[in-house]
């Protein structure tokens, strides 16, 4: 299959190599890329907090462009909220990160869990956060009564490609399947010219997504066709194909 993948370059390339093993031809067409606020993240880590939190493997990549000051929080709890991400806090440095392998909501589960059993923390959780993002995780520890100060320190800015490259990766053949990993991402794709002005073109393209909330931004004239993981992981959303 022709497996069109829509992430930021490095991670496209990352499964762009694992859709190769499993057979399929890869097309990476990049709709986003990370903006780090590497001075954001060292003023959070400067105050006072108890674990550290993530959504996204983002983060640990940006903690790595901190350099030695990051040292005296490496004895720091990181709570993350899938495997890509805790690999990537193991390999900045953390000694202890904790994951439930899931999305958001099982993150902020964990937490709630975490905080039964040993006790609401003094100080609260130092949740290093992107934007756009999703509102479940934090609403759910503010439910639950846990302090959680949420700092802001990388933003995914859109890609809109030349319309000369969106056609070269889109028409030239059409995809058999896309890649949708962000509901933001899921947006940009539909918006690019050949979708928006020949849709018909793409009917028999299976239109994959990471989670419920990224399909809801797939158009209703693709629904036949959309499929939505089983977990929001990538593992779970390449068992698609």
């Amino acid at each position: 299959m022709r497996v069109l993948v829509t992430r930021p370059a490095l991670a496209a390339a990352r499964t762009a190599r694992k859709l190769a093993a499993l057979g399929h031809e890869p097309v990476a067409l990049p709709l986003a890329q990370a903006e780090h606020d590497v001075e954001a993240a060292r003023a959070a880590l400067a105050e006072r907090h108890s674990a550290i939190a993530i959504t996204s493997a983002e983060v640990a990549r940006l903690l790595g462009k901190i350099g030695p000051a990051l040292d005296r929080h490496l004895l720091t709890t990181v709570f993350s909220v899938g495997h890509v991400s805790a690999q990537a806090a193991s390999d900045a440095g953390f000694r202890t990160v904790l994951t439930p392998g899931g999305d958001g909501k099982g993150l902020a589960d964990m937490i709630v869990a975490h905080c039964r059993d040993f006790g609401m923390p003094a100080e609260p959780i130092l949740y290093l956060a992107g934007h756009p993002r999703a509102p479940g995780f934090e609403a759910r520890l503010k439910e639950a009564g846990i302090p959680l100060r949420t700092a802001e320190c990388y933003r995914m800015a859109p890609i809109i490609p030349k319309r000369s490259d969106a056609e070269a990766v889109l028409l030239k053949p059409v995809p058999d399947a896309v890649l949708l990993y962000s509901r933001e991402t899921a947006r940009t794709f539909f918006e690019l010219s050949p979708l928006a002005e020949t849709p018909e073109r793409f009917l028999s393209t299976l239109m994959l997504c990471m989670s419920a909330n990224v399909a809801k931004a797939v158009p209703q004239r693709f629904a036949a066709l959309t499929v939505v993981a089983s977990a929001p992981n990538e593992e779970s959303l390449l068992d698609l194909l």
